[in-house]
């Protein structure tokens, strides 16, 4: 068994939003669903102003509220120490929602990717309808679908339950990376086991002084940011299974 965590180097980090982008491509989020997100902060008075972009996600906390408070056990703990969440248990109740303290739980409030199935085209007779757009490509819900998340959660969640990030669940148990670590351009995401002495992430714990969101808390949360701006280097790499 592992014990999974995420390193977030924020000096690697550009900010171009390629995490973001590459979650809702391979979990097929909805319009306004975000499980890889970012806090932006602007401080100060022109010329001097201070920019401040941190990228979020669930922190996947080893004492996590949501999951403490989930009354059917759809959030739960797997044996490598990821929060998971079964769909099929959830009664879209909400409790989760209200327990976590860096919303990361969303809500799905409407039918996933009903702007796909408008028959209006823009230029009749010229242009696709979106419903004609999806059924040209012969794709499920909308024209990108990706029907990995199928091999043990729902790849397209049902209206009425909440979904969050789950480390890609799906990919970490065929032996691949996060999506987000994968598709990060400056490898400014490592993943890896924390009961691994070897593994990226303990080395770079080992390295730089690490913070977690709202550590005060007491949740325990395994997503660690390190470096705004430190001269220091090492071999960049995007950690292991």
């Amino acid at each position: 068994m592992a014990n999974y965590a995420m390193v977030i180097d924020l000096q690697l980090c550009t900010g171009c939003g390629g995490c973001i982008i590459g979650c809702k491509n391979e979990n097929n989020l909805p319009e306004g669903v975000r499980w890889s997100n970012k806090l932006t902060e602007t401080l100060g008075r022109f010329p001097h102003v201070r920019y401040h972009y941190r990228p979020t996600l669930c922190n996947h906390c080893e004492n996590a509220p949501c999951v403490r408070g989930c009354p059917t056990r759809a959030l739960y703990k797997t044996k490598d120490g990821i929060t998971a969440h079964d769909p099929d248990k959830c009664i879209g109740c909400r409790y989760c929602m209200v327990n976590c303290p860096y919303g990361a739980v969303n809500y799905t409030w409407n039918k996933p990717h009903q702007e796909w199935e408008d028959n209006t085209e823009v230029i009749p007779g010229c242009t696709y309808s979106p419903r004609g757009l999806v059924n040209a490509v012969d794709a499920k819900g909308w024209p990108i679908f990706n029907p990995d998340p199928d091999v043990n959660y729902k790849a397209i969640r049902p209206t009425g339950v909440i979904e969050k990030c789950h480390f890609c669940l799906h990919r970490v148990e065929a032996g691949k990376l996060p999506y987000c670590v994968e598709v990060c351009p400056s490898s400014a995401r490592i993943f890896g086991d924390l009961d691994d002495p070897g593994s990226k992430v303990n080395e770079l714990l080992g390295m730089f002084r690490a913070e977690r969101l709202r550590p005060e808390l007491g949740t325990r949360p395994k997503v660690f940011y390190i470096r705004e701006f430190c001269p220091c280097a090492y071999e960049p790499g995007k950690g292991m299974i």
